[in-house]
């Protein structure tokens, strides 16, 4: 008998549509697998049991079942996405507890695709910070319980990692999917701007694109097609591309952790060696990056929080928004993007490609980070996460890829980045990688 809970995406909605499995059934497998594991993970805010499984039969009668790309696939959602009949609370005590009149469209373009929404991710309050915790609970690393899972899609990212769910949808602000995927062992791609539709407030003045979260090349590949509204693009071989090595950390000040550099520098190797053009090269970052991402951060929080009842809202929120307030007209203007896209481009018309790692060092113990101080969390935030801001303030396509271990057993994992409308490629050299370092697809939780 197939156990269907951990199974591919691909492989999922390809019985479904063939009608060699009910999506009833795969739905109350992953709903028992969530049940099992997630008092330890922590992933769900919230579990959409009762209404999956509704929404599990319904699509069983649809007559389009047979060409649904996403047939009877379990997805999770981070929970600063509106889910249609459930209250969206961004990780907060001071968001209402309303529900949602309508899907946000990326959630619509997943249940259009046959998607069955099983529940609602963790999320730090307003998706502000790189860790994982809050009023409605801390997501963990499955691989190690006792760390983060990362943030802010860290629930999506644990949920994935553990085998709860095929796929689930996240967002990325300063690295928000990137974070967690490198954490929890799993792919989390943000896309270039446009790819995919944003409709999130001022989703951090343009910086926040929703994203996947995915264990296999293919099934990153399918997601996104969905979400971006397009045909899937067949997987082909990369023709040659000319990528850049850098281990370089774009904030002065920041060091990359050994294990890091080396994961970036065997993965270029291993490209190399797969007949693509591979030099060490580092970005020319600018020394005001640091105050510019962080004018940026902040000033997002300060627009998601000016509504909100600050005695609600933890103290390293209200700081953080009160240091937005300084920075929002200079943000509105758009000037430091725009430069940091003028002085980038260069060096992607020399390169197709840059190979970095994903993070500077392991992630932060899984601890109640939202009852410290806003300069602890900035502190431990900027050392371990320093290579995701820079792609956001651009707005291209970035990509967390799973390649080989740290000294924990936990995953290690190296970002792709590429310039506009390069998503395909990021996706060939991930699924090149994936070929030729595969990864473990679920922590050993069960």
């Amino acid at each position: 008998m197939t156990s269907w809970a951990g199974q591919t995406a691909t492989e999922i909605a390809a019985a479904v549509r063939e009608k060699k499995v009910s999506p009833r059934e795969v739905a109350e497998e992953h709903l028992a697998r969530i049940e099992l594991l997630d008092a330890r993970v922590g992933a769900f805010r919230r579990v959409r049991a009762h209404e999956a499984l509704a929404e599990a039969d319904a699509l069983a009668d649809r007559p389009d079942l047979t060409e649904l790309p996403l047939a009877g696939v379990p997805v999770a959602i981070k929970d600063n996405l509106p889910v249609r009949g459930e209250s969206c609370r961004n990780g907060s005590a001071a968001t209402p507890d309303t529900p949602a009149t309508e899907d946000h469209p990326t959630v619509a373009r997943l249940r259009a695709a046959g998607a069955i929404v099983v529940g609602l991710t963790n999320v730090p309050e307003l998706c502000i910070f790189g860790t994982t915790e809050g009023v409605h609970g801390t997501a963990r690393n499955p691989w190690d319980t006792s760390r983060t899972a990362g943030g802010s899609s860290g629930g999506s990212a644990a949920a994935v990692a553990a085998g709860m769910v095929p796929l689930a949808l996240g967002n990325d602000g300063m690295g928000s999917l990137r974070i967690p995927a490198a954490n929890c062992g799993v792919l989390g791609i943000k896309p270039g701007e446009g790819v995919v539709p944003r409709e999130l407030g001022g989703g951090w003045f343009g910086l926040s694109e929703n994203g996947p979260l995915a264990t296999t090349v293919a099934d990153a590949r399918l997601m996104l097609s969905v979400l971006a509204g397009a045909p899937k693009r067949p997987a082909t071989e990369a023709a040659p591309l000319r990528i850049a090595v850098s281990t370089r950390s774009p904030l002065a000040g920041v060091p990359i952790t050994k294990a890091w550099r080396t994961a970036a520098q065997e993965a270029g190797k291993l490209l190399a060696q797969a007949g693509h053009q591979v030099e060490s090269a580092d970005p020319p970052y600018p020394l005001w990056l640091g105050v510019s991402a962080l004018a940026h951060w902040t000033a997002g929080t300060h627009v998601d929080a000016q509504h909100l009842d600050p005695a609600k809202l933890t103290g390293r929120t209200r700081r953080h928004a009160a240091i937005g307030r300084r920075f929002h007209a200079r943000v509105e203007r758009g000037e430091g993007r725009a430069r940091l896209r003028t002085l980038l481009e260069p060096f992607f018309e020399s390169h197709d490609i840059l190979l970095t790692p994903a993070l500077a060092r392991r992630g932060p113990a899984a601890a109640p980070w939202h009852e410290r101080s806003w300069l602890r969390n900035f502190t431990t935030n900027t050392r371990y996460s320093p290579l995701t801001p820079p792609w956001n303030l651009t707005g291209w396509p970035a990509l967390s890829v799973p390649f080989g271990v740290l000294s924990t057993g936990a995953p290690c994992a190296v970002q792709l980045v590429g310039a506009p409308d390069r998503e395909n490629e990021l996706l060939e050299l991930a699924g090149a990688l994936e070929s030729l370092r595969p990864w473990r697809r679920h922590a050993p939780t069960a």
